[in-house]
């Protein structure tokens, strides 16, 4: 199979579990095809995208209330159900690009479907299941501004999931204020996976940027508002899992 073909599966199929079938070990990328934009994905009608004033998530103060966690358990898994199927739309938009940058999205689309299985199964752990909740796209809804491989990076590796290192910092500490160490366990385990989707962004801001470029200028020219740097960061700053992911000083500072 082809990555374009399983790709494109991701997309064209409705349900939960047909979204979070791992990538074949044996997929190859000889024929990567012409750039293909689509515009939203095929959701089964139990979760599909629904506009955001239609979508209620407790704040994080409702973490010390259980049925309020099981709702924001919820919003998780639904973040990173959204960057599976976001990997999956860039393998699609961007066969020209190197191999390297391809296999990169390859493998965080798996560590992704990974991440919405353990939220998911977090949710049955607690009679609930993935479909009891409304689901928004906040992602998707920024997905047409991704021109580019340095667009989808920016916006993906280096805005969403750096804003995640302070979310899960915060949502892990939440969690175990409340006594519930299950769940910071999952929180914990994708932070530190998060730490390396951080590390592709970085890495391929730097090789993609212009020559002479600073990274923060490279940075904040490939976003279209509303992103912006500031949505990269939650209410605290993770500095230290920033510096893990190469980030170098003057980009921190």
């Amino acid at each position: 199979m082809e990555i374009r073909e399983y790709a494109r599966s991701i997309l064209a199929s409705g349900s939960l579990e047909a979204k979070l079938i791992p990538p074949p070990p044996s997929l190859s990328d000889r024929a990567p095809g012409d750039a293909l934009v689509i515009p939203s994905p095929v959701r089964d009608p139990a979760i599909r995208i629904l506009p955001g004033r239609e979508v209620k998530v407790p704040s994080r103060d409702g973490m010390c209330d259980p049925a309020q966690r099981i709702r924001i358990i919820h919003a998780f898994a639904n973040h990173e159900l959204q960057a599976v199927e976001l990997f999956a739309w860039a393998l699609l938009a961007f066969p020209e690009a190197e191999p390297d940058f391809r296999r990169g999205l390859l493998r965080i689309l798996e560590d992704e479907q990974r991440h919405t299985r353990m939220y998911v199964s977090l949710l049955d752990s607690r009679c609930c299941s993935f479909v009891n909740f409304p689901v928004n796209g906040y992602f998707w809804a920024k997905a047409a501004e991704f021109s580019t491989p340095l667009r989808f990076v920016a916006a993906m590796s280096l805005t969403f999931e750096s804003a995640n290192l302070d979310h899960a910092s915060d949502y892990r500490a939440l969690a175990l204020a409340a006594g519930d160490h299950e769940m910071a366990g999952v929180i914990d385990v994708i932070h530190r996976e998060e730490i390396e989707h951080v590390r592709f962004g970085w890495d391929w801001l730097n090789r993609l940027k212009a020559p002479g470029e600073s990274a923060w200028d490279a940075y904040r020219s490939s976003l279209a508002w509303p992103l912006r740097p500031s949505r990269s960061v939650g209410r605290s700053f993770d500095e230290a899992a920033r510096s893990a992911a190469g980030m170098d000083r003057s980009f921190l500072e």
